[in-house]
């Protein structure tokens, strides 16, 4: 794969992205606004992983020397700049959004995603606990951005409840992903959570969070945002989230928080595909 595709973590921004595809299928809208939020989500996430393997080039070392940067098919400064071209793009898209919208809370919230990615790979990431507050923060943030995009006051609260869910299920895998990367943290002098408090107690973390989320997942189709449909494919989202939570709490080691960390994410695929059917 070309290096400068392969450090956008393209599946990664095409993640994100899909929660205004999410958006737009629920509110049975499709824009143009739509589309630069899209555009907007993926670069901004986009940016956001290149500036962040930027800035964790000696990390990544130790933990990902495959990765563009370390393997040096892409220069440190090369993946900088990028970065900022990438924030350039998504920022464009934010304006012209809050332009042809007359509403400028979109451009408003991707200059605070800017500020937020950029604090995050340059200081946040190795703040106990805030870094991994601040993924799950963004993540939800996009489900909220695709709701002031279309600007109605139900899929402004949808798109919180969305939001709200996508930021407690990411802020577990990021628990977990800290456990996983422990001997690279350590090696750079990162003070991760894991480090700090053991790969227990953060293990706990992640399983008291994933229950939160897992509880939470019925409130959509009692609270009648979402149809039967939702229940049965959510389901499945709920004993994958489950399975990892009594994984990782069982043990602790890299392949576990490895393998833990990828269950939740098809977890939460799973989860987007219930908030489809239950649209319909």
């Amino acid at each position: 794969m070309n290096p400068y595709i392969e450090i956008l973590r393209p599946g990664n921004a095409l993640m994100g992205a899909i929660a205004i595809i999410l958006i737009a299928i629920i509110d049975k809208s499709f824009n143009v606004p739509l589309i630069l939020a899209m555009l907007a989500v993926f670069f901004e996430t986009a940016a956001g992983n290149v500036i962040n393997d930027y800035f964790d080039y000696n990390i990544d070392l130790i933990n990902k020397p495959e990765r563009p940067i370390p393997s040096g098919r892409i220069s440190v400064t090369g993946g900088r700049n990028y970065g900022y071209l990438l924030f350039i793009l998504g920022t464009i898209c934010g304006f012209l959004i809050s332009y042809l919208t007359n509403n400028w809370i979109p451009f408003i919230i991707v200059l605070i995603a800017d500020v937020i990615l950029y604090l995050y790979a340059y200081k946040l990431k190795s703040t106990p606990l805030i870094g991994n507050l601040t993924v799950g923060f963004m993540t939800g943030f996009g489900f909220v951005f695709g709701g002031f995009t279309l600007n109605t006051p139900e899929i402004i609260l949808t798109s919180i409840y969305l939001g709200f869910f996508a930021f407690v299920m990411t802020t577990a895998r990021e628990l977990v992903k800290d456990i996983e990367d422990m001997e690279g943290d350590k090696a750079e002098g990162a003070k991760t959570f894991p480090i700090l408090y053991s790969e227990k107690i953060t293990a706990i973390l992640a399983l008291i969070l994933v229950i939160i989320d897992c509880a939470l997942c019925p409130i959509l189709y009692f609270n009648h945002i979402f149809g039967f449909y939702y229940l049965i494919v959510i389901a499945i989202a709920v004993l994958l989230f489950i399975y990892s939570a009594i994984l990782i709490i069982k043990n602790q080691d890299r392949t576990t928080a490895g393998k833990v960390s990828k269950y939740l994410k098809i977890g939460m695929l799973i989860a987007f595909v219930a908030f489809i059917f239950g649209s319909f």
